[in-house]
């Protein structure tokens, strides 16, 4: 798995029981937002016409929105802990059943748009052979690819993605699979510090250990150092000394940034960090104007649907671009503005009428 696909850590996001939870903490919804908006800015930075166009006059920005912007990833996976854990601990019924439940629903959750996105994105990966000849555009699929995306499991087979950052779909699944896991396994034990101990140690494996060897990035082990980091720092917020936890827990990551400084790591923690500090007891949005939280929770409510859908738009702009014959910064810019802008209202316009209909048939 290369790490050009970090748009998926937007699959957290759109998550409807998360959402719900999240409504009003507009603080999670800005991150949601800034960390999508990033993650669109980097994959049109590595992919396409468009991209060597803007290249050629503005090097420095190109270079620093691939190196870096993809890094949001850690705002997902953090968030993604840090709400998960409350959907699992208020909703799951803790017995096998009850947790397969819950599992299954979060697969669904997850599949259903994810894979109306795919077929979206293989139709337009077929149009825009017709006028464009490039690497980033993914050869026709066949009936294995599709079935391996449909059951999350790509990566783990070594299949070609059928778009951009669709890898971490599977991986927000197994993360959250994994957290069933062992919040099940405290549970039955009858032990209520186990689980959190269990969390801690997967935690401390993950940031000394598997986060350091790239082997594993294909599976969850891989990435639940930030991922665990959110959901610590939820029952942190929920005991009677927070904030010397808080700093036993900071400084556990930072002595694993001094064994291996990651800047990715170290974004963590500050997202981290940030949601232990964020206000409790009422609404972050207090004092904001109506209209900006509205704006927000919409926008990064539809953070998934923008993830999916992102990556066909840009082929099908880029393939406009050469059909056009632009060339030169002026018609780059316009491209990059109508990919962005396309992007945003076709996220919109899924997340509330392909999104939401999934939804309530696979909860009728």
């Amino acid at each position: 798995m290369s790490l050009d696909g970090s748009a998926g850590g937007l699959a957290a996001a759109g998550q409807s029981g998360l959402t719900s939870l999240a409504a009003r903490q507009a603080h999670l919804d800005a991150l949601k937002l800034v960390g999508s908006q990033l993650i669109m800015l980097h994959h049109f930075s590595a992919y396409g016409p468009i991209s060597d166009a803007l290249a050629e006059f503005a090097p420095a920005l190109i270079r620093w929105l691939y190196d870096y912007a993809r890094m949001a990833v850690q705002i997902f996976l953090v968030i993604g802990g840090f709400l998960s854990v409350q959907v699992l601990t208020t909703a799951a019924r803790w017995d096998a059943r009850g947790v397969l439940h819950a599992i299954g629903r979060r697969y669904l959750r997850l599949v259903l748009p994810f894979l109306a996105a795919v077929l979206f994105a293989v139709a337009c990966a077929s149009l825009t052979r017709n006028v464009l000849s490039a690497e980033f555009v993914p050869a026709a699929a066949t009936t294995t690819q599709v079935l391996a995306h449909a059951l999350l499991l790509h990566g783990i087979l070594g299949q070609a993605s059928l778009s951009a950052g669709v890898w971490y779909v599977a991986i927000d699944f197994q993360l959250f699979a994994l957290l069933a896991l062992l919040l099940w396994i405290g549970q039955r034990s009858g032990r209520p510090w186990l689980a959190p101990a269990l969390v801690l140690g997967l935690v401390a494996a993950s940031l000394f250990g598997f986060n350091r060897d790239e082997a594993w990035d294909n599976w969850a082990p891989y990435f639940f150092g930030a991922y665990g980091l959110g959901v610590l720092v939820y029952w942190i917020r929920q005991t009677s000394r927070p904030w010397s936890m808080l700093v036993l827990l900071a400084g556990l990551v930072l002595l694993t940034l001094l064994v291996d400084f990651r800047t990715r790591i170290a974004l963590a923690l500050a997202v981290a960090l940030l949601l232990a500090m964020a206000p409790m007891g009422r609404p972050a949005s207090q004092g904001l104007p109506a209209w900006l939280v509205r704006a927000t929770q919409t926008l990064g409510r539809s953070s998934y649907a923008v993830f999916l859908l992102h990556f066909p738009v840009l082929m099908l702009v880029s393939a406009l671009y050469m059909s056009l014959g632009w060339s030169g910064p002026g018609p780059a810019m316009t491209g990059l503005a109508l990919s962005w802008t396309a992007s945003i209202l076709l996220g919109l316009a899924f997340e509330r009428w392909v999104e939401r209909l999934l939804t309530r048939l696979r909860l009728a």
